[in-house]
């Protein structure tokens, strides 16, 4: 606990900020808890392209990647949470978070699939303590020792960007006829709720009561490739249309929030060099969505 191995905080010592390069889930608690940063980008793989920099460039707000792939809306409202509480003076100014079929499920247990540190951003200290008591932290300690003790050990990170095309040279669609029959098959990304209730939208309008009202949230739904598109009038369609409601009407009851729907028929979505499969894009699909983001935060910040 004194050494803090994940730079939560917790600790009554004076340490050396950050931590050495790891995961994004045991890294989040450093990152989140960071004065610097006063918006920050939530979400999994989906949004994991958005650049924090270039939010920065394009609205002065200094902003943070806080995702972490495969993760869902249990998940991903505990590290918003973790954000606000770290960033009420001053408070947060930006939350951008990304919305894809996760946030549609009708369950309000909110379920998750993969392991996630919840001890780790938790509200309770023990939570936090019993969370220590594990065998991989007992391997972290000698590498948090080293972090802490040497100049030369680099750190992660700050702002979490993950550019997961850097050093990636897949060769475009046209050459690889396998991967663009894969992308030319329709799927189906609706959620399957027609009916709802959608509790993930609710408990997020929750959790955002305990930010001030200026502070501006934007939800992105984002870009999927045209054959992912729901057609109109199937039952996919409906679930879709049903979701993106469940949103919308959260963005019109609270103040300062909009929301940025990238999951409907688009130019840049037609593109498949520019997508590595159905809901996964490459750059400059993200420099059009950071774009429309941007102009979000914009007409807030007047």
């Amino acid at each position: 606990m004194l050494v803090d191995p994940y730079d939560s905080g917790r600790t009554p010592l004076a340490l050396k900020e950050g931590v050495r390069p790891q995961g994004p889930r045991t890294a989040l608690a450093s990152r989140g808890r960071d004065p610097q940063f006063t918006g920050a980008i939530f979400g999994n793989s989906q949004i994991q392209l958005i650049s924090p920099g270039q939010l920065r460039e394009k609205t002065g707000i200094p902003f943070v990647s806080l995702i972490a792939p495969g993760t869902m809306p249990r998940e991903i409202l505990a590290t918003i949470d973790w954000f606000l509480r770290h960033h009420r003076q001053p408070p947060a100014r930006a939350i951008v978070v990304g919305i894809d079929s996760y946030w549609c499920t009708s369950n309000p247990a909110l379920p998750n699939e993969r392991p996630f540190p919840f001890w780790l951003l938790s509200r309770s200290i023990f939570d936090y303590v019993g969370g220590l008591m594990r065998y991989d932290l007992i391997e972290e300690i000698p590498g948090r020792f080293a972090y802490l003790t040497s100049r030369k050990t680099e750190r992660a990170r700050p702002d979490g960007y993950w550019d997961y095309e850097a050093g990636n040279e897949l060769q475009g669609h046209e050459q690889r006829p396998e991967l663009r029959a894969r992308l030319e098959q329709p799927v189906e990304l609706g959620g399957g709720n027609v009916d709802g209730p959608f509790p993930a939208a609710a408990k997020l309008e929750e959790l955002m009561k305990s930010a001030p009202q200026r502070t501006a949230l934007i939800l992105v739904r984002p870009p999927v490739y045209v054959t992912a598109l729901s057609k109109p009038g199937t039952p996919d369609a409906a679930a879709d249309a049903a979701c993106r409601k469940a949103f919308a009407d959260l963005a019109a009851r609270r103040p300062n929030t909009a929301l940025v729907d990238w999951r409907v028929d688009r130019p840049a979505l037609h593109e498949p060099n520019l997508f590595f499969d159905h809901n996964h894009y490459r750059g400059p699909i993200a420099r059009l969505v950071e774009a429309d983001i941007a102009a979000a935060l914009g007409k807030f910040e007047r």
